[in-house]
């Protein structure tokens, strides 16, 4: 299956439109359907977004199996298993993970604190 039917296949499966999709390649819808019919391709960079915005690796997308991701649940896993999670994400986005745990860790405290003098 070419690049360009196997994105229309997990487009259809997640309810995204074309013109959602060239949007986010930065190109006019009627390209875009170029590339789903094959007769365009997409840029590494384009194909790395699209990936992304699937919630998949530029790996999973270019040797699709046919079937789409689900999404997680974090809450659902274990401990180990959530870090790993984690572990999976990009730089940027593992800091914000961080400095959102780091927030809710600070207000407990603060709270605990605050508790004690009362």
């Amino acid at each position: 299956m070419s690049i360009g039917k196997t994105i229309r296949k997990i487009r259809e499966q997640k309810g995204i439109t074309q013109q959602q999709l060239a949007e986010l390649v930065n190109m006019h819808r009627s390209n875009y359907s170029k590339i789903e019919s094959g007769e365009r391709e997409l840029s590494v960079t384009a194909l790395a977004k699209v990936a992304k915005h699937f919630g998949m690796t530029l790996d999973e997308l270019v040797n699709f199996k046919g079937k789409v991701p689900t999404e997680e649940k974090i809450e659902d896993k274990t401990a180990m298993e959530q870090l790993k999670l984690i572990g999976t994400l990009d730089e940027e986005d593992k800091a914000m993970v961080f400095r959102l745990i780091d927030t809710i860790i600070t207000k407990k405290k603060f709270k605990d604190f605050v508790a004690t003098m009362q």
